[in-house]
């Protein structure tokens, strides 16, 4: 039956920039098919957004703005498998049950999901401190009152030199978190395996596509960013969007077994 998940990780067909345009049409015609879903879903990051960017203008302390960044890598692959769930079954001409869509997001909590989340918050948290420590070797003896007040020593040597080495240094912790769960989340939604299979194998595949998956992974990056300049607001567009296009870009890369 289309609804069981068959055994094993999948073998990847050769990626090409027409995968990105089809999963983008794909997951388009998804988003305005299954409006509710696509609101559902995106509503809870919305709000989240809203919230910590009020709590960080009331209290003036910028740590909240960490709660949100360790918080939205934890949070997202469960939105995003839900809307996953919508396309898998749109794909597969199954009915868009609305028990069997909630439902499958609820059952990710036992299951591999919940250790690829994990995986990732300890990426993240890694970073976090990796950035203090560049921060401290490169500005730790320059004068200033903050970070808010004290922009022009970003413009010094010193400062320059952080700036694009930690720039650097991120995007290589961006990548790995990219490459491990490009095709790892929808692959534990789609397959039974394991989640350390699922990121081996997401990896391998960014390596072995690494043009046309690197143009993906920034194309949703700059989608992401640019959602939420207006207030978040625009979220309800790029992140159904995205979402739906994610799961399809995985689905048209896999080779179909008969």
């Amino acid at each position: 039956m289309a609804s069981e998940k068959l055994a094993g990780a999948p073998q990847f067909n050769k990626i090409t920039f027409a995968t990105i345009r089809r999963s983008l049409d794909l997951g388009l015609r998804d988003m305005f098919s299954a409006k509710g879903y696509a609101f559902a879903f995106t509503l809870p990051y919305v709000l989240g957004g809203l919230i910590f960017t009020y709590i960080t203008w009331a209290t003036s302390e910028s740590y909240w703005l960490i709660f949100a960044a360790v918080g939205f890598p934890l949070l997202g692959p469960f939105a995003s498998v839900g809307l996953y769930e919508v396309s898998r079954r749109r794909e597969n001409g199954l009915p868009l049950d609305r028990k069997a869509i909630f439902g499958v997001v609820s059952r990710q909590r036992s299951g591999q999901l919940p250790w690829l989340s994990a995986v990732i918050i300890m990426i993240v948290m890694f970073w976090f401190f990796l950035g203090h420590m560049i921060f401290a070797l490169f500005l730790g003896l320059s004068a200033m009152t903050n970070i808010s007040s004290s922009l022009s020593v970003f413009l010094t040597n010193e400062g320059i030199s952080m700036l694009v080495f930690g720039s650097v240094i991120g995007a290589v912790f961006s990548f790995l978190v990219f490459a491990i769960s490009v095709f790892g989340i929808p692959m534990l939604l789609d397959r039974e395996v394991d989640f350390v299979t699922a990121m081996i194998v997401s990896f391998q595949t960014v390596l072995a596509n690494p043009i046309v998956t690197v143009f993906w992974g920034v194309l949703i990056v700059l989608c992401l960013t640019v959602g939420m300049i207006p207030g978040f607001l625009a979220l309800f567009l790029t992140m159904p969007l995205l979402a739906h296009a994610s799961w399809h870009f995985y689905d048209q890369s896999i080779v179909k077994e008969q």
